[in-house]
């Protein structure tokens, strides 16, 4: 009991890695693939850009953006109505003893380098980043 106090502040496990990697692999191959019966899903390009799973390998979140950044509220909708046909394909892939939950949201990854992108590119940011190297050089 101890030890499970230890490990919940210090990140994922790597068995929860290297499920999160499969089941994230997985559900890009099928989602890529066409493999669900679902016309309108199977019309939607979406990346899988990682999967965190909960330390009893019970929930996966998927974080999930569409191709272009469109159709994003139709993605959620068609991905939790074909969640049991998503579930069913990622657990054939898995050797668990169960499968997990998928859980769907909206990964901001991309969003977060744009604006970090474009904050660099701020006059005042810059030259503050350059002053810093220059004091750094001064030091030495």
């Amino acid at each position: 009991m101890a030890k499970n106090r230890f490990h919940e502040g210090s990140g994922p496990s790597q068995r929860q890695l290297r499920v999160g990697e499969l089941i994230r692999r997985t559900l890009a191959d099928v989602l890529n693939r066409g493999d669900v019966h679902d016309p309108e899903l199977n019309r939607l390009s979406i990346t899988v850009g990682e999967v965190r799973v909960s330390p009893d390998l019970k929930v996966a979140t998927a974080y999930v953006v569409p191709l272009g950044g469109k159709q994003e509220g139709n993605m959620f909708e068609l991905l939790e109505r074909n969640k049991s046909e998503l579930r069913r394909a990622v657990s054939k892939e898995l050797t668990l003893k169960y499968a997990p939950d998928l859980r769907f949201r909206l990964d901001q990854t991309f969003d977060r380098l744009d604006e970090t992108r474009r904050l660099f590119s701020q006059d005042a940011v810059r030259r503050d980043v350059e002053g810093q190297g220059a004091d750094e050089d001064d030091d030495a």
